[in-house]
């Protein structure tokens, strides 16, 4: 299951700092609005403590943590949706992710202009929203011209669709014109299945993402419990970042050194950690292992997925020709030290179609195609 992010915000805010930080990719970054023009893609691996205690215990040929996909989009300013600044030309590799990651400017450096002029996250944040949504405006607008043809269909169950399909687009217009997101506004049942086409920027999660100075990194500051009460009172998860530490951070070769910098520094994890935990957490997903002498491997799952749907992950021949999953808890592990003491001790079950699996599962499912 792939998990993507798109990183946006204000210009220099912090967004390709922190990106090129935590994806250890090259991105252009500079004291100027605009330097990212075209929107750069990392690939992360996913930090889990737990895969590194299986191999432990499981020795592999390989170890294969599951990963997260970053795209910084370039810094969208007031007016972005009607053409300022680099214009919306980026708002569409924003609609391809599964969530946002909009970074807010929480630092004071007199040597990092602001695009407006002072620091005030909460401006910044609504200046990004409303640009989302004004772009979302303009799509749900081009979607109701060809849905209303769909309403005078012949065919009854297509002209039933359109015309719930045209009621939501019509509370959604208003609901966008006011600046407000899509995922605020509540659907029937009805709607939510008819909505399903409709690719809205601002229906997705957001993550806010504070970029603190290096003194802020352990504690936040007073610009970081704004955007936490914001978060709160917007459904929305909110985490705090230096992306001079990052950047620092990334720099350094081992794990000591970087475990050392982080304890200098008063930090329990690095930002990276951080930031995968709440994504992972906004969209509600979870993680499964599977383990042999080839390979442990780390396996992203919703909350909420049953044994076959998470065989599907894999392949999905396994959901098709699910049988059975032999199923024991990483913990157990952990306890044991192999699997037949785990077997001895009758924690090794074998599950049906309809166990819903948890995280931390260490599966070996069995299919027939």
């Amino acid at each position: 299951m792939a998990l993507n992010c798109g990183i946006v915000g204000l210009p220099n805010v912090g967004k390709s700092t922190l990106f090129s930080a935590i994806t250890a990719a090259p991105a252009e970054a500079a004291n100027y609005p605009f330097c990212t023009i075209d929107p750069n893609v990392g690939i992360v691996e996913v930090p889990d403590k737990r895969l590194d205690q299986i191999t432990e215990y499981i020795v592999p040929q390989k170890i294969i943590p599951t990963v997260i996909e970053f795209v910084d989009i370039a810094g969208l300013v007031k007016g972005a949706s009607k053409g300022e600044g680099l214009g919306n030309k980026f708002l569409a590799n924003i609609r391809e992710v599964n969530a946002i990651v909009h970074v807010v400017r929480c630092f004071e450096n007199d040597n990092i202009v602001h695009v407006e002029g002072s620091i005030d996250p909460l401006r910044d944040i609504a200046t990004i929203e409303m640009e989302l949504a004004f772009a979302d405006l303009e799509s749900v607008q081009k979607r109701r011209e060809k849905n209303i043809k769909a309403t005078r269909s012949a065919d009854k169950k297509v002209a039933e669709e359109a015309k719930i399909l045209e009621g939501l687009l019509s509370r959604l217009e208003k609901h966008l014109d006011e600046g407000k997101p899509a995922r605020s506004i509540e659907m029937s049942e009805p709607e939510k299945e008819a909505s399903k086409g409709i690719q809205l920027i601002t229906s997705k999660k957001v993550l806010y993402c504070c970029n603190v100075d290096e003194d802020s990194a352990a504690d936040g500051n007073k610009y970081v419990d704004l955007v936490r009460k914001h978060a709160a009172e917007n459904d929305s998860e909110m985490i705090f970042i230096s992306a001079q530490v990052e950047s620092e951070i990334s720099s350094l070769e081992t794990k000591e050194e970087r475990s050392e910098f982080l304890s200098d520094l008063g930090l329990k994890e690095s930002g990276l950690d951080k930031l995968v935990k709440a994504a992972y957490k906004l969209l509600n997903l979870n993680t499964y292992f599977t383990a042999g002498e080839k390979e442990v491997r780390a396996w992203t799952f919703k909350n909420g997925f049953t044994a076959p749907q998470c065989a599907g992950v894999i392949h999905t021949d396994f959901e098709r020709g699910f049988i059975k999953a032999e199923i024991y808890h990483c913990e157990d592990l952990f306890t044991h030290k192999n699997e037949a003491a785990i077997k001895d001790a009758g924690k090794v079950r074998m599950e049906g179609k309809e166990y819903i699996m948890k995280d931390g599962d260490v599966c070996h499912f069995r299919f027939n195609v």
